[in-house]
């Protein structure tokens, strides 16, 4: 097991959702040097600016966990940039691991990576078995080449990089921006507001058919340390729940838990993205032991209650 307390870490992305709850968790455990690289001061597509930060840092172990992202709106207006950025930072970082002798890297990948039809429960097995969902295939196909720069470079060069694939994460400090967030946040404000604003109606996107399996941030982040802490191999590994819920009943779960007593509708007009995700975790919990902890109910309460805390105020709301 490696001791993470007393090692330089770096923590790409570590001042965005995922990462912020990652470097919370690992404070708690007691590391006393963990590194945040700000955009503004290392741009990470740039490999000036990741000499610049293993400069700085020195790193001994590096999560990294930053990523352009978005639902799938935002997939579809930016296929080319969420391409480009994602894989020339994760291939530049890990070059930059290698040369610098990087102890440990752990890359975060993405359950977008699947193929479209991918076999539900899907199994890490499977994600070469055909091409991603077309709307965020640019971003899965970014992530899924570091799985095999990693790969080739433990082969080659003896680099311990491991590969680990959360699925789609919801909690506090979510993205709840309408033009870019996921469901989950999405959802929620939506509810929210029409709830606040007297609406008799909530719309959502596509038929409602489509499953989907949720993560509760702070597992996530749990799960990634653990990983990081147990786990060397070179094959990938989900992270997720092992719940699966169509976005019909989920929008009538978060519904409920925001008050909002309207009839809920679907616009047809807007893409389903994929038809069915949820995940096979048995390598997680066989190779380093991890099983979520929150259930979705307890984890969307959460998020709910985060959000009205600490969502702008406008006048006369």
């Amino acid at each position: 097991m490696l001791d993470l307390t007393k090692k330089r870490i770096v923590v790409t992305g570590g001042g965005g959702f995922l990462g912020s709850f990652v470097v919370d968790a690992l404070k708690a455990r007691g590391c006393e040097s963990v590194f945040v690289p700000r955009k503004r001061d290392y741009d990470l597509t740039r490999m000036d600016g990741i000499e610049k930060m293993f400069a700085d840092a020195q790193p001994e172990v590096l999560f990294h966990l930053a990523a352009v992202v978005g639902g799938i709106g935002a997939n579809r207006l930016n296929p080319g940039s969420f391409f480009y950025e994602n894989a020339i930072m994760g291939i530049q970082l890990i070059e930059a691991a290698r040369l610098h002798q990087v102890e440990k890297t752990l890359v975060a990948g993405s359950i977008c990576a699947y193929p479209k039809f991918t076999p539900v429960p899907f199994k890490e097995d499977d994600l070469w078995n055909g091409y991603p969902e077309e709307t965020n295939a640019p971003y899965g196909i970014a992530k899924k080449a570091l799985l095999v720069q990693g790969q080739a470079y433990r082969q080659q060069y003896g680099l311990n990089s491991i590969f680990v694939m959360p699925v789609n994460l919801y909690g506090p400090r979510d993205n709840f921006d309408l033009q870019s967030s996921h469901v989950i946040p999405a959802l929620i404000r939506k509810a929210l507001e029409a709830k606040e604003a007297g609406v008799e109606e909530l719309v959502g996107w596509g038929d409602g058919s489509p499953t989907r399996e949720f993560l509760y941030v702070e597992d996530a982040a749990e799960g990634l340390i653990t990983a990081m802490e147990r786990y060397d191999g070179e094959e990938p590994v989900n992270l997720g729940s092992g719940y699966e819920i169509s976005i019909k009943d989920l929008m009538e779960l978060i519904a409920r838990l925001c008050g909002f007593e309207g009839r809920l509708v679907w616009d047809a007009t807007q893409p389903n993205g994929q038809p069915r995700r949820g995940l096979d975790t048995t390598r997680a919990d066989k190779y380093f032991g991890f099983r979520a902890q929150t259930s979705l109910e307890a984890g969307l309460q959460k998020t709910i209650d985060w959000y009205k805390e600490n969502r702008p105020r406008t006048v006369g709301v």
